[in-house]
């Protein structure tokens, strides 16, 4: 077991939120990071008063929480939107909320293997903590630092293994996202950067639309941070470390029919 392997299983646990108790965890959690900490511009707390944030996207979801072990609480989540069984043409929110370039506005990527990451967020509180992390709140560690802190590791990285492993267990190849691009900066000095696919618009704050197929990271991950992809394969249990056969899910579909495929901002 390599040294951020072991530092990880130290710190962190993720957790599938795939309970009633553990889904109230899921929205108080978004409640205390959206409205309280203020994340997403003009979300106004007083409308949730049982203070669970909830959307309509949360039941064609999969959940995942991060907790803390030292502290045995929950400080990060985010879940994975996935397309509508009953209705495949449903749009994803990126799709809904932003614009892709036209290079872009008909990937041919099947549907049902495709999940929009939202909801992603760590409670602000937690980097405060001085025994816990070193990592200063709000700002993104430069390229020296992720060496220097690498026995630490992000707890953003804590989510995107949470991801990895969902994607596996459900047949996931395909990710979009509305982000941040500060975040996909901070995912970079991982490599699990997303490729931006359209300019940034004003959707709860500057936000950008993302792609990047799944076995693009993984790639990147055994090439380049071969700790990384350890530990969000478990060493290569989970995701296979010979990805060449699976390299056709990467490709454009031309066979694929309209409704299975069309992903398309308008």
């Amino acid at each position: 077991m390599n040294d951020i392997t072991a530092a990880f299983h130290e710190y962190f646990e993720v957790v599938f939120a795939d309970t009633p108790s553990l889904l109230e965890n899921v929205f108080n959690l978004r409640y205390r990071i959206l409205c309280i900490e203020n994340k997403y511009p003009n979300v106004d707390a007083t409308s949730y008063p049982d203070e669970l944030e909830r959307d309509e996207y949360d039941d064609r979801s999969l959940h995942l929480l991060l907790r803390h072990r030292p502290s045995n609480t929950f400080v990060g989540t985010t879940r994975l939107i996935c397309s509508n069984s009953s209705d495949i043409e449903q749009k994803f929110p990126v799709e809904l909320h932003t614009q892709f370039y036209p290079a872009y506005a008909d990937l041919n990527v099947p549907r049902k293997q495709a999940v929009e990451i939202s909801r992603f967020g760590i409670l602000s509180d937690f980097f405060r903590r001085k025994n816990d992390l070193d990592f200063t709140v709000n700002k993104i560690p430069r390229q020296s630092d992720v060496g220097r802190r690498r026995r630490f590791p992000h707890p953003m990285l804590g989510l995107a293994i949470g991801i990895i492993q969902l994607c596996a267990k459900y047949d996931i190849y395909h990710l979009f996202s509305a982000m941040d691009p500060a975040l996909n900066r901070l995912f970079s000095f991982y490599g699990m950067q997303f490729n931006p696919i359209g300019p940034i618009v004003d959707y709860y704050g500057e936000r950008r639309p993302y792609y990047v197929c799944l076995l693009d990271v993984l790639e990147r991950l055994h090439a380049n941070h071969h700790d990384i992809w350890e530990l969000a394969t478990d060493n290569g249990r989970i995701w296979p470390a010979n990805i060449e056969a699976f390299k056709s899910i990467c490709s454009c579909r031309k066979e694929a029919s309209y409704t299975d495929i069309c992903m398309v901002t308008y």
